[in-house]
């Protein structure tokens, strides 16, 4: 029986330390979550005015011409379509199903969209997605990790270039970026997004979803040219769709991290509640054999 209480209460305070890992873990995350927020919130405002200009660009036909770069305008308009995804993840553990999840809504997307075509390739911001499609023999063609835990602009920068100069040079003809939006702190959905290439017909359904249009015309006077225009405003808006989908994502992963480390303490303190049951009926138990065992000893020698 003393060995019994003894690993009882060896699991108890094995379970104690362990709590307090995972406290402090999710004080951690909760306190990334709060800083990327505020974070998120002063950059939404710039973003959605980049993509109101787009959009109006769009609607005043700037964009019609630009379906194709020159990069890829020799390419034969009646082959398949090579597609690209640019799928965000995290590089550690410990966030939950945060990246099982956007995994698995990235394969169902890719199976819809590229079908049974196996002429697609994968972009994979964050170690987990980029060890997962490796593993399984998918063509990664790019990979980045050690984001940061709130994400600079120039990180970005670099990862929007490296996207922007394989499609420029061929490699594909079309990239998805992939990736958990943040809803609130215990809710985040899928989205795919098309990054490349930029034309009208990739915010035919921006003017119905994201900016309210009614009020604003679609009518410019260009000074000095439309390719001026374009030449600035394009990469900003790809810079910045990027942007938003890691900031959105690494928004998704803190949140998530937050939620599993509470969930484990929660978990921690019922097996704690559990083993200190245990460990007192175990204990009251052996006392009372001995006060037994001590009676009897009293009466035997009475006799």
């Amino acid at each position: 029986m003393g060995a019994s209480l003894n690993d009882v209460k060896h699991r108890i305070t094995s379970t104690k330390k362990t709590r307090q890992i995972t406290n402090a873990m999710e004080m951690v995350s909760q306190a990334k979550l709060n800083q990327i927020q505020k974070h998120t919130t002063s950059y939404d405002q710039y973003a959605s005015q980049v993509k109101a200009v787009v959009l109006h660009l769009a609607q005043s036909h700037f964009l019609d011409g630009l379906t194709k770069p020159s990069g890829n305008s020799a390419k034969n308009e009646s082959s398949t379509k090579r597609t690209a995804y640019m799928i965000i993840t995290s590089d550690r553990g410990m966030v939950g199903s945060y990246n099982s999840n956007v995994i698995r809504e990235t394969n169902e997307f890719i199976e819809k969209h590229s079908g049974d075509s196996s002429d697609y390739q994968v972009l994979a911001i964050g170690g987990n997605g980029a060890d997962f499609y490796k593993k399984r023999g998918v063509n990664v063609s790019y990979e980045y990790r050690g984001v940061s835990d709130v994400p600079t602009f120039v990180e970005v920068g670099e990862i929007v270039k490296t996207a922007t100069k394989m499609f420029d040079n061929g490699a594909f003809d079309e990239l998805y970026v992939c990736y958990e939006h943040f809803v609130n702190r215990l809710t985040s959905r899928f989205r795919a997004e098309k990054m490349l290439p930029i034309d009208s017909e990739a915010f035919e359904s921006e003017a119905s979803q994201d900016i309210e249009t009614k009020e604003l015309t679609a009518a410019y006077d260009v000074e000095p040219s439309e390719s001026d225009v374009l030449d600035v405003i394009l990469p900003q808006y790809s810079e910045s769709l990027v942007y938003g989908a890691i900031l959105d994502a690494k928004t998704s992963e803190h949140a998530s991290s937050s939620t599993a480390m509470k969930s484990a303490s929660d978990n921690a303190d019922d097996l704690i509640s559990s083993l200190e049951l245990q460990y007192n009926r175990a204990r009251q138990a052996a006392i009372t054999t001995e006060i037994t065992e001590i009676t009897g000893g009293q009466e035997a020698l009475s006799q």
